[in-house]
């Protein structure tokens, strides 16, 4: 009974927290897949059309980046890490999430996984290949290489070293084609991987338009094959507007209007881009909220929108149309939000929320968690000067030159974004950043009451990341929850109840949240209620008080309506052998003692490293912990 008594439980609050129009949805899409009746929208091998010719592409009057590599003019600067790329790329290793490479070898088919070395069906419709499987592992490491936006780096080789790469390019790309049947196999799963290698397609082309080797027969299959992908994106894009409702549906709404608007020869462009156009503004006014912070509760992926937004805006001003106000003015705050998030010294981030190592279009040799480049991308479109101390490539590649600059800068002090639940106390170099928030959308991460510090450019008490998205329950568990982050947790469960995959019950809820300095300090109080599904009405305050001027932080977590026999556990995490930080804790009675355990950080996707856990444990209500960081 009461198994039972709890199902109910989590259904109710799943449907509570997911609408009855994701419910409903849910429910419709998965009885019309198990039915196969949702097959029948995805014809396999349709008959092949010439719907534009080379000659007729090339005399459309429509507006890229630029029209062809020779309008490109900025500076060449060949550099050894590009140069290395290119020789490990051409010898058969091939970066993955920009942090590990595998040896795939110079004919890979495009379905293996490098991970597990599990074989797709080729010949499977998409509709009947499992997103998540034991046996496959991770399907984001067959979607890496398919998105195409390792085009970035050939591209950027052959102008920087001058050496024509135009046949390298057309050869993957019809590799891919010969190997992925449309809308068969796992690189049609995804409409959002589809929607990136279209774009990722297009920039090639026009790079190359003037190519030799982009001749009629080659250029014939590309033309079929990216009608029949943007066929497939608009015949399921509710699935990502309804059942996704994050960057996906971003990505795939503003590939519809660009598609529609750089190839308007394809039968149902002008439907395509009307009303990828009209989705597109819809999804930026909802995803991003009006202080610029958003729903995704991920740094990364909120620099994903950027990088969409920033073709957006560039792309349409230079085809002559605009969009929405909503859209330049979630734009703009989006910058305000992750420029004061940002640690000056090296462009990075707290590694907060989900963390896939996607970067759709990378376009410097800049770290990736180095967000100046990207964020430097956006401001330019909207004649913003971020006060940056050099131009990055990628404004370059956008070829977009504005003037009369307004110079946005970043706020020293207190930072508060109330709307997504972030403050942050921006002193010289030291960084404190705080969540405390509720969630009108599905939270990812365990994570609330989580703090951030970075001390002269270090990220001292960090976020362990993401690691992977479908690997062994234990690790999954430890990245997605409440283990992983500087909060508080009652034994060892986490403030929300965990379901399937991406899927939380009973989530967080903050009831108040402020934050004030005075001569001497900066202090942030904030309180939620959490860990409902243990007992009702606990609360969770959370007081920071940072001294100014010293790199010295006094944190006081109290647990209200605690049940008397779970532990209450402050949790700080470390890079490994950290030995900057000096703790002194305490409860209501006594000294509490740090104790030290292992744990894992990951800076990037599918890379862990040791990292070191200090945690203080009571079976009372307070713990107080003074934090002091060594000069």
């Amino acid at each position: 009974m009461p198994g039972i008594i709890s199902k109910v439980k989590n259904s109710v609050s799943f449907v509570t927290n997911m609408g009855w129009r994701y419910t409903g949805f849910r429910i419709k899409h998965e009885f019309l897949k198990r039915s196969g009746l949702l097959k029948k929208k995805f014809p396999q091998a349709p008959a092949f059309e010439q719907y534009i010719t080379l000659n007729e592409w090339k005399e459309e009057i429509t507006n890229f980046f630029f029209h062809s590599k020779e309008e490109l003019i900025f500076e060449k600067k060949p550099n050894a890490d590009l140069k290395k790329w290119f020789e490990n790329y051409t010898s058969g290793k091939f970066l993955f999430f920009n942090s590990t490479i595998f040896n795939i070898g110079n004919d890979y088919n495009w379905l293996t996984n490098p991970d597990t070395g599990f074989i797709y069906d080729a010949q499977k419709h998409w509709t009947e290949i499992p997103d998540y499987s034991k046996e496959a592992g991770d399907i984001k490491y067959v979607w890496e290489k398919s998105r195409f936006s390792f085009l970035y780096n050939i591209i950027r080789y052959d102008y920087h070293f001058n050496k024509d790469c135009s046949t390298i390019v057309f050869n993957e790309i019809l590799s891919w084609i010969e190997n992925n049947p449309i809308n068969c196999g796992p690189n049609y799963v995804c409409s959002q991987e589809t929607s990136l290698r279209i774009l990722n397609w297009t920039f090639a082309l026009q790079y190359y338009k003037n190519s030799s080797a982009l001749t009629e027969e080659i250029f014939s299959k590309i033309q079929f094959s990216i009608y029949w992908q943007i066929h497939h994106v608009y015949n399921n894009i509710q699935f990502s507007r309804i059942a996704v409702r994050n960057n996906h549906a971003i990505t795939e709404t503003l590939t519809l209007y660009l598609i529609g608007l750089l190839y308007p020869a394809f039968p149902n462009a002008k439907k395509w881009k009307e009303k990828g156009k009209a989705w597109f503004e819809k999804e930026i006014e909802y995803q991003v909220y009006d202080d610029g912070t958003y729903l995704q509760f991920s740094m990364n992926y909120h620099r994903v929108v950027v990088q969409l937004l920033t073709w957006a805006i560039i792309l349409a001003d230079k085809n002559g149309k605009k969009f929405n106000n909503v859209v330049y003015e979630r734009a703009k705050k989006s910058l305000e939000f992750l420029r004061a998030c940002m640690n000056d010294s090296n462009g990075w981030l707290p590694n907060y929320g989900a963390n896939d190592g996607a970067l759709f279009f990378p376009l410097n040799n800049e770290h990736f968690r180095n967000y100046k480049p990207q964020l430097q991308a956006l401001a330019n479109a909207l004649k913003i000067d971020l006060g940056f101390d050099k131009v990055y490539e990628d404004v370059n590649w956008y070829n977009y030159h504005s003037s009369n600059k307004n110079l946005l800068q970043v706020k020293q002090g207190i930072n508060e974004f109330k709307t997504g639940g972030y403050y942050i106390i921006r002193e010289g170099d030291v960084l404190t950043f705080i969540r405390c928030g509720s969630y009108k959308d599905r939270p990812s991460h365990a994570d609330n009451l989580h703090a951030d510090i970075w001390y002269k450019g270090e990220n001292i008490i960090t976020d362990a990341g993401s690691y992977k998205y479908n690997t062994d329950e234990k690790i999954l568990k430890y990245f997605m929850g409440t283990a992983s982050h500087n909060t508080v947790m009652l034994d060892d469960y986490d403030q929300m109840q965990k379901g399937s995959r991406f899927i939380w019950y009973h989530w967080t809820k903050c009831l108040n949240a402020y934050i004030k300095e005075d001569d001497l300090a900066y202090t942030f109080n904030g309180e939620i209620l959490a860990f409902s599904y243990i007992k009702n009405g606990i609360k969770h305050k959370r007081e920071i008080i940072k001294l100014k001027n010293k790199p010295q932080w006094f944190i006081k977590d109290e647990i209200i309506n605690k049940p008397a026999n779970f532990y209450a556990k402050q949790l700080w995490h470390l890079p490994k052998n950290h030995k900057q930080v000096e703790w002194k804790s305490n409860d209501e009675k006594e000294i509490l003692n740090a104790a030290l355990n292992e744990g894992f950080i990951s800076n990037l996707y599918g890379q862990k490293e040791a990292a070191e856990i200090i945690s203080f444990q009571t079976l009372g209500s307070v713990i107080k912990t003074e934090l002091n960081i060594k000069n």
